[in-house]
């Protein structure tokens, strides 16, 4: 799942690609570290297990004033995977859970953005992982905008959405309470 999630999120809960005028155009800063698409799942219903994915890249386009107009794109490489134990990421880019040779991408898009009530935002769009596409819908806020010390100006949003591996046709064996993989997203865009 080389270059595509959220994701995840990101979101999750991510940033947003313009459709009217007023729109900013936004690259997200994951070069400079300040974009995250993390996940967390059950183990054994004992403890949460959590990881990310270290190689993403993606735009959005957003404007305060017309929030409903913004949009994001997000690909992944779901090769990154990465969850501080070599030996589990092999397995998890194994054909038991990624199979990130027979799937080398992943990603975002979304097809609408709702601006609900206290700066919330409701993102929907396409999720493809493991080689299937489905509607994922990520609850985001803006966390702030501004110029930043290097003469740029930054958004940066925050964004969770839960998936079912099984929709995906991850079918590893993990029990019931690791069904569900919740996305947690992290993103901060520069404006280009």
């Amino acid at each position: 799942m080389k270059k595509v999630l959220a994701s995840l999120t990101l979101g999750a809960s991510l940033a947003l690609s313009g459709v009217n005028a007023q729109a900013a155009d936004y690259q997200i800063d994951s070069q400079g570290q300040h974009a995250f698409i993390n996940f967390k799942i059950s183990h054994l219903g004992y403890s949460w297990l959590y990881g990310r994915f270290n190689d993403f890249s993606g735009t959005f386009s957003w404007d305060a004033d017309q929030p409903q107009d913004s949009a994001v794109r997000v690909s992944i490489d779901p090769a990154s995977v990465d969850t501080n134990h070599a030996e589990r990421d092999k397995h998890l880019r194994s054909g038991d859970f990624l199979d990130v040779n027979t799937y080398p991408e992943a990603g975002f898009t979304s097809t609408r953005v709702e601006a609900l009530d206290n700066g919330r935002l409701k993102v929907t769009g396409d999720l493809t992982l493991h080689g299937v596409t489905k509607e994922v819908v990520i609850d985001a806020a803006l966390l702030g905008e501004g110029e930043d010390p290097w003469g740029g100006y930054r958004a940066g949003f925050e964004g969770t959405t839960k998936i079912r591996l099984a929709d995906f046709g991850i079918n590893a064996q993990l029990g019931p309470d690791a069904e569900a993989v919740t996305l947690i997203l992290s993103v901060e865009g520069i404006r280009q």
